[in-house]
Parts: C-alpha cells; structure tokens; sequence
C-alpha cells in the first residue's frame, strides 16, 4: 500500500483519524482530569471551613495550572514520540537497503503469518521491497504498529488537552460565582456527577461497550475521589 492510499483510507475513516493521532485521548482525558480534580479539589476547600472567594480562587488556579501543566506534558510527550519514530523509520530504511534479502523475507513471514500462502507472502514481500521508501511505512505498520503518515500533531494535542481540561475543571466552580457554603458544595457535585455520567457515557458508546457501566464508572471515579478530599479537607481544616 502506498502513501497515496494511506491518505485516501484515512479521508475514508475519519474516526481512525482521531484515534491515531491521539486527539480522542487528549479530549476525554483531558476533560475527565479537569473535571475531577478540580470538583475534588473544590470539595476539599469548601469542607475546611474557608470562604467561597478563597474555593473560587483555589478552583481557578488549579484549572489553569493544570491545563498549563497537562498541554506542556502532551507535548512534550508527543514531541518525543514522533522523534522516535522518524529515528526507527531512519534505522529501518537501512535495514532495507543493506540487508534487502532479509528484511523480505522478514515481512513474507509477516504476512504468512496473517494467513497469506508462502507463494502469495513471497510475491507480495518482493513488490513492496521495489521501492524501499515504500516498504520503510509498510514494515513500520507490520513490525511496530505505527502508521508514519498520519503521526499526530503535538502543538494540536498539546492545545486540544488544554482547552479539555479547562473545560472540565471549570465546570464545578461555576456555582461559587454565584453562591457559597453547602448550597454551592450541592451544586459542584451534582455538576460534576451529571459530567461524568456524559463523558463516561460516550466512553462506553465510542468504545462499543454498555454505557451505563462506563458511566456509573466515571462516577465512581469522581465520587470515590470527593470523599477523600472532602474527609481530608474536614480533619485538616484551616488549622494546617
């Protein structure tokens, strides 16, 4: 296959798109991360006993830090994993022009191994090796998993997680704009609830699974996490 029909498959699948280069894990996780750190963090302020400037402010600073810290993190992970994967398709491609008889029968192996005929496996393996441009991307995709053409974009990830996790971390500090004490505290975990119920919801649909057991998964998730910081924020209040 080449890269033209690579472009093309992917234009024809566009949700392989999203997934392979990563913009599916940045959104969602990034949403879910904001959504109940933030939702814990406020709960654990708001059972301390402080005011509700001090849990807005604290809500605040926590969602942009931790939108600035996720969308440098993405970055710099899908920096370095791009670099490495330019370096293994550099490796291979000499592979391929020096040791050519192995790195074919290499992928006949391969593709017997997916059910092709020795005769069919060895045909195809030679037609591939004549460009060996063309075969660095199909040993690429046969021996690692990687598809070298449609890497993802790590300024877009590291973006897309930014804006995610604002999202979900500002969420639950919507309330104390407006109210204060356990009025406020209701209204932050209901938010946050609601949230992952939907975010777990479309988990479990995306992911072909039941939805209502993604869902009550995400609440678990949060809900098992405000406690912590809720009983944390109770015994240590103000004092510390």
């Amino acid at each position: 296959m080449r890269m033209s029909e690579l472009g093309s498959e992917s234009r024809d699948h566009p949700a392989h798109i999203a997934l392979g280069r990563g913009t599916a894990r940045a959104s969602v996780f990034g949403f879910s991360d904001g959504l109940v750190s933030n939702v814990s963090l406020i709960i654990g302020f708001a059972s301390s006993g402080v005011g509700a400037s001090v849990v807005r402010l604290a809500g605040l600073a926590a969602a942009v830090a931790g939108a600035a810290s996720m969308a440098t993190g993405e970055w710099v992970s899908i920096s370095a994993q791009n670099d490495l994967v330019r370096r293994e398709l550099k490796l291979e491609l000499g592979e391929l022009e020096h040791n050519t008889v192995a790195e074919t029968a290499e992928l006949a192996s391969i593709y017997e191994s997916h059910g092709m005929s020795r005769t069919q496996a060895l045909a195809g393996a030679a037609e591939v090796m004549r460009d060996p441009k063309n075969a660095v991307f199909v040993h690429a995709r046969e021996e690692f998993g990687l598809d070298p053409s449609n890497l993802p974009n790590p300024i877009f990830i590291g973006l897309l997680s930014l804006v995610s996790f604002l999202a979900g971390a500002l969420l639950p500090v919507i309330p104390w704009f407006f109210g204060s004490g356990d009025a406020a505290r209701l209204v932050s975990i209901i938010i946050g609830i609601v949230a992952s119920a939907v975010v777990g919801a479309a988990i479990g649909r995306f992911a072909g699974r039941n939805s209502l057991a993604t869902a009550a998964r995400q609440v678990g998730i949060l809900l098992l996490a405000t406690s912590v910081t809720y009983i944390i924020g109770r015994l240590v209040g103000v004092s510390i």
